[in-house]
């Protein structure tokens, strides 16, 4: 398999935005991305578009890529649709990364784009149950409407399963709602440095505190919010990249793995995977963007992915090992749970975020002298585990 770099990126800012389409969000990303890559439509080969729920939230079914690229000068080329849960996007990239590397294309787009806002926040929820087991929740509840059983009023089901593992956390570890939070303010602050956040404003200890409670041991601001957004990823050959003139950095891998209910969790699998294929070991990454789709996924994921012994997340975090400056700064773009989830763009925005500060291109957020950096995204969820997930490793 040959080289494989990303050579452009580009994204909206994740937000609400009740007046536009995935094709006008999809239309300023993918501008941005080409623009990046010193690219035009002609140089691309072939397109993989991740999107998850637009079936359910606005009815295009089946052919969702070539709806948003209509206009794009794209039609005619390989558009193939991927739809993976909040995991979407990143699986997208695996296959573009894939193309490239097995010389099918010099030149493929990896593109992710979700519009979740709707005026019955409700339908948000239901189409985000979509990402469970159905089967399972009818036989477990006796149901008729397994996506509204799967969700409490007012709330994403997903809350649920979440703070179960938060409250499962804490019982083998000590850690407590208070050690949450802090994970929240640190996202909060993160996200207040990204013009591209959902969440610019920034969020003290106290305020999440005082947040509302979603769900024992969840507060309001701890969660990640519906929102919309795309972001666009443009692979190339290396050769490409040198024609170019590029600030491009390498994809030393995108892992793809599976749910394996009752064995070891996708994270652990997956990072062993990528780190095998990519050269390198936990002790050399620099900065990490993960599925916070709630705060205490952080600490959970950083033990998971093997970036410290099981059981040292707590202490990372009062150690301040994941904020800037530490020894390796965790969801600089605010993760999910300030930069935004439009769930079918998130696995792209974390690599780009991945890409950007691999080139030095973080501003105020900036990890100095990162050189290696990993993504994991993750999507659904079957029995004990995510559904997907992929792992990512760039390196410049």
């Amino acid at each position: 398999m040959r080289e494989v770099m990303i050579g452009g990126t580009g994204m909206t800012r994740f937000g609400k935005y009740p007046d536009a389409s995935i094709r006008s969000l999809v239309t300023e990303a993918l501008g941005e991305a080409l623009a990046d890559a010193k690219a035009t439509t002609a140089d691309v080969e072939t397109i993989f578009f991740g999107n998850a729920a637009a079936g359910l939230l606005t009815g295009q079914e089946m052919i969702t890529g070539q709806v948003a690229l209509r206009e794009s000068g794209l039609l005619g080329k390989p558009i193939i649709n991927i739809e993976n849960a909040c995991a979407s996007a990143s699986s997208a990239a695996h296959l573009a990364w894939l193309s490239v590397a097995s010389g099918q294309a010099e030149v493929a787009l990896a593109i992710g784009a979700e519009k979740m806002t709707h005026p019955d926040k409700n339908v948000s929820f239901r189409a985000l149950a979509a990402a469970m087991d159905l089967e399972e929740i009818r036989a477990e509840t006796g149901s008729d409407d397994p996506l509204t059983a799967a969700s409490a009023p007012g709330r994403s089901g997903f809350m649920d399963i979440y703070a179960a593992k938060a409250r499962k956390y804490m019982a083998q570890t000590g850690a407590t709602v208070e050690d949450f939070a802090r994970v929240a303010a640190k996202s909060h602050h993160f996200g207040s440095l990204n013009p591209k956040a959902q969440f610019q404003g920034g969020m003290s200890f106290d305020a999440i505190m005082a947040s509302r409670t979603i769900v024992e041991p969840l507060k309001l601001a701890m969660c990640s919010p519906i929102g919309d957004g795309a972001a666009v990823l443009v692979f190339c050959s290396a050769d490409f990249a040198r024609r170019r003139g590029l600030d491009a950095v390498r994809a030393a891998t995108i892992t793809l793995v599976s749910g394996l209910p009752g064995g070891a969790s996708c994270n652990a699998r997956a990072s062993a995977k990528a780190c095998a294929m990519a050269g390198v070991g936990p002790e050399d990454i620099d900065v990490v963007e993960l599925h916070d789709a709630a705060s205490p996924a952080e600490l959970i994921y950083v033990e998971e992915l093997g970036l410290c012994p099981p059981g040292g997340g707590v202490q990372m975090l009062h150690d301040g090992q994941l904020e800037l400056g530490g020894r390796i700064p965790v969801n600089t773009s605010g993760g999910l749970v300030a930069k935004g989830h439009p769930v079918g763009a998130t696995g792209c925005a974390q690599i780009i975020e991945i890409a950007d500060q691999l080139r030095g291109r973080c501003g105020a957020r900036q990890v100095a002298g990162a050189r290696v950096g990993m993504a994991q995204n993750g999507g659904g969820w079957i029995d004990d585990d995510t559904a997907a997930t992929t792992l990512t490793i760039l390196t410049h």
